[in-house]
């Protein structure tokens, strides 16, 4: 696959990087703007401490003017304001050589407070490259020109269900027809015209919508469903002529990331456009906590909106165009940048750059060992601050002592925020 400059996976990496560099961390925000008053509080102070003391209590000035002074270097917010920068970007180097590139900091500290995990099924869970195994001619049709006219279709389309139609099809040497007017219609299939007459691929939602769902049409569905196995119908003007069934296989490491999230507390609910039964079987073998099926894209937006509204973080994971408003929508969004759409990957917040599940569990544990990491930089920085501030009042600080506390826990932050990057 060919791609212009602009638009390869490197240059969307430098895209996100640049992404990252505007988008803050909470933390990192507040310190800032603590720190914008903090610094002409800790000026005046010293000022004040420069004159108040020879003139309100006796003090000499050479006195005065040196305890103002090292007020000032105790005060200055040099460790508190680069304690967290250094933190965040440790962590996110530390995430970006596991593959997890994060496009702000914002995301890498919310990530420890993820508590619901919405999972697309195909290309997320399962590898995505599902293989024709069944063809159901229904009576009265020609199972040849069914099979030309859902290449033909087939073709046209990137969804995983319809590449496994034409992969068969160019291995069975078929010839393809002309298609005009296509479209792919989301959540349900595509169509365009063969041969100068309307066709139609995909799920049975399609077939209702046309009015060509039947009995007997369930009923063949519904054996292959039962097998696990997604199932589309090919139709036309007048009536369906075939059922196509493709089954996928779920990546070991889906299992893995599902049991993991469960032992970091994290609820997974599992969305699919597939039908219950397909989604009941691929639940079953990944150990998700629940799954939802018969999803159109905006069932996925509104399944995350509900988990939004049980309270608590919500992240969803996914690899199509059909993902993109539920990966907005959730707080942080996971694309499976590896096989995903460029769509995915630009909209989500976190791009796996090789497809693992198993990243996100790792991405909510660098997250928590940042977080935790932040607060102990912050802590010993005011901490430090607090008690040298307490010494110079008592009379006991000199200058060293203050560049100590300045210069030396500058450098005590900025060696356990790099701690971050060896997680």
């Amino acid at each position: 696959m060919t791609a212009a400059a602009s638009n390869t996976t490197l240059a969307r990496i430098i895209h996100a990087v640049e992404e990252a560099q505007g988008r803050r961390a909470p933390m990192q925000r507040f310190v800032d703007a603590f720190a914008r008053w903090y610094t002409p509080a800790v000026f005046l102070l010293s000022l004040l401490t420069m004159l108040v003391l020879p003139l309100g209590m006796g003090w000499a000035w050479k006195d005065a003017v040196y305890t103002g002074l090292v007020l000032l270097v105790i005060g200055c917010p040099c460790a508190l304001v680069i304690s967290t920068p250094v933190s965040i970007v440790s962590g996110m180097a530390a995430a970006t050589r596991s593959g997890i590139l994060i496009k702000g900091g914002m995301f890498l500290e919310q990530g420890r407070k993820l508590r619901f995990l919405a999972l697309d099924k195909t290309g997320t869970i399962t590898y995505g490259r599902p293989r024709l195994t069944d063809m159901v001619v229904l009576p009265g049709a020609d199972g040849d020109r069914a099979s030309r006219l859902a290449a033909g279709l087939a073709a046209r389309s990137d969804h995983p269900v319809s590449r496994a139609v034409a992969e068969k099809a160019e291995e069975d040497g078929t010839e393809l027809p002309h298609v005009e007017d296509f479209e792919a219609v989301p959540g349900q299939g595509v169509r365009g015209n063969v041969e100068g007459r309307a066709c139609y691929l995909g799920s049975r939602r399609m077939m209702a919508a046309l009015g060509l769902d039947s009995p007997s049409l369930a009923a063949a569905a519904a054996e292959l469903e039962g097998q696990g196995k997604t199932v589309v119908a090919l139709a036309e003007e007048g009536g369906v002529m075939a059922l196509f069934a493709v089954a996928d296989t779920i990546r070991e490491s889906s299992r893995e990331a599902v049991r993991e999230l469960k032992e970091l507390g994290v609820h997974t609910v599992m969305l699919t456009g597939d039908n219950g039964n397909v989604a009941r079987v691929i639940a079953a073998q990944a150990g998700v906590d629940e799954f939802q099926s018969d999803l159109l894209p905006q069932d996925k937006l509104h399944a995350v909106e509900e988990l939004e509204k049980r309270g608590g973080s919500v992240g969803m994971a996914g690899d199509g165009i059909n993902d993109a408003p539920a990966l907005a929508r959730a707080d942080i969004g996971f694309a499976m940048a590896g096989g995903g759409t460029d769509t995915a990957m630009e909209t989500a917040d976190v791009a796996l750059m090789d497809d693992d599940l198993r990243k996100i569990p790792r991405f909510i544990r660098l997250s928590r060992a940042t977080y935790a990491i932040l607060v102990q930089n912050i802590t010993l920085a005011l901490g430090v601050k607090a008690l040298f501030f307490a010494l110079t009042f008592a009379g006991c600080a000199t200058m060293w002592m203050a560049v100590f506390a300045d210069v030396g826990t500058a450098l005590l932050v900025v060696g356990n925020g790099l701690r971050a990057a060896r997680k």
